[in-house]
């Protein structure tokens, strides 16, 4: 029973960006933490995102976890080795629902704006789409590698001394005790960061707030004009795999979004004109609502487009997924670029999951005394880890 003898200040379940995010905020503190994590890496919905930090996009308690999570992710990318840039957003609009939007959000939000015509756009997004109109340039955004980041991050921070034990299961908890399946960890503070799975460990919990599995669709393209077959996966280990597309083509550099994000982002709630956006979805592509699509790409490094989403919510999903909607992903995205449906070679699909819970971006509870059960019930979990983190552990171990 090796974890007898194991003394930690913090425990941490989950090798996820919000697990691995309070075991950065320990070392910060000085504080001695362990990682417990199921797998053999990190696999979940911290790889499989977009790896963008919307933070324009935030309100309320989320912009403030979000522009602390901005820094720590620059400050993060430089120690541990991953590519961490502060890119900025493009909002494409290709309405005058849109661009009213978002000159209303110019004028009344929380983060800085810059209206862009036509023109503008184009000299920060290589796009030849017929029915651009203008858009927005939203400075405070970031970009990450999601498929390098956590991994290195999961390296960096052993090397500063954080425990990991990975391919190791939790399976309860009470004050002060984790029990996991290879035995129990002791610790007088303990942070569940399992996601969407927290009805694994705290069902009751799980239930009483509503929470269920956000199923998310996306595909991984050549950029338009690129060359190059796909590669194979490989990898393993902390990090998981990768592919190398051997892409080249059309350069962006930062992430870009439409008129379907300003109906997902809580920044915009308060623009008068975001009912009249929301009327003309309905009417003119109420098929776009229907697969609740969130409109948008970003870059790899390596030159290929990662772009989606789209959403379903249940508790468990079904293992079947229809084809038509990740045709309906492409053919848009193809619309956006102003360019042929074939120019985006598929190179990989996939299904991401992150906890959705009505009414609420965030649940923080205390199952136990000394314990917290900490899950990002929105998709923005890569913008908002750090910060979440931070305030978390400053009330947990003061």
């Amino acid at each position: 029973m090796r974890f007898a003898r194991e003394r930690f200040d913090v425990v941490v379940v989950g090798a996820g960006i919000i697990g691995l995010a309070h075991a950065a905020e320990g070392v910060r503190r000085g504080l001695r933490v362990a990682v417990v994590e199921r797998d053999e890496f990190a696999r979940g919905a911290s790889v499989r995102n977009f790896g963008h930090g919307c933070v324009s996009g935030q309100a309320g308690a989320a912009m403030g976890y979000a522009q602390v999570a901005r820094e720590r992710w620059l400050e993060l990318g430089r120690l541990a080795g991953f590519f961490a840039e502060p890119t900025g957003s493009v909002v494409v609009a290709r309405s005058e629902e849109e661009l009213a939007v978002l000159g209303e959000f110019a004028a009344v939000g929380p983060a800085p704006v810059e209206l862009l015509d036509a023109d503008g756009v184009r000299a920060r997004v290589p796009s030849r789409a017929r029915t651009l109109l203008g858009g927005a340039w939203l400075p405070w955004d970031v970009r990450v590698n999601p498929r390098e980041a956590v991994g290195a991050l999961a390296r960096w921070l052993a090397g500063r001394g954080v425990t990991f034990f990975w391919r190791t299961a939790a399976t309860g908890v009470e004050e002060g005790l984790l029990h996991t399946s290879r035995g129990d960890l002791a610790a007088p503070a303990i942070v569940l960061a399992t996601g969407h799975d927290l009805d694994w460990l705290l069902p009751e919990l799980a239930e009483e707030a509503g929470m269920r599995r956000c199923a998310l669709r996306m595909l991984r393209v050549s950029a338009p004009g690129g060359t190059g077959a796909p590669g194979s996966a490989g990898g393993g280990g902390a990090g998981g795999g990768e592919v190398d597309g051997g892409a080249s083509g059309a350069r962006f550099r930062p992430g870009v979004l439409t008129g379907l994000s300003l109906l997902r982002y809580a920044a915009f709630e308060r623009c008068p004109s975001l009912p009249a956006l929301r009327a003309r979805f309905e009417a003119e592509r109420p098929d776009l609502l229907a697969v609740d699509m969130n409109l948008m790409f970003t870059q790899l490094p390596d030159g290929d487009l990662i772009i989606g989403d789209t959403h379903e919510r249940a508790v468990t999903h079904h293992p079947f997924q229809a084809e038509r909607v990740d045709d309906l992903v492409l053919a848009e995205t193809a619309e956006l670029l102003g360019v042929p449906a074939a120019e985006l070679v598929v190179r990989e699909r996939w299904r991401g999951y992150y906890a959705t819970a009505p009414d609420r971006e965030f649940l923080v509870a205390t199952p136990h005394p000394g314990v917290r059960a900490v899950v990002v019930t929105t998709g923005i979990g890569m913008t908002t880890s750090h910060g979440l983190a931070a305030e978390v552990l400053a009330d947990l171990v003061p």
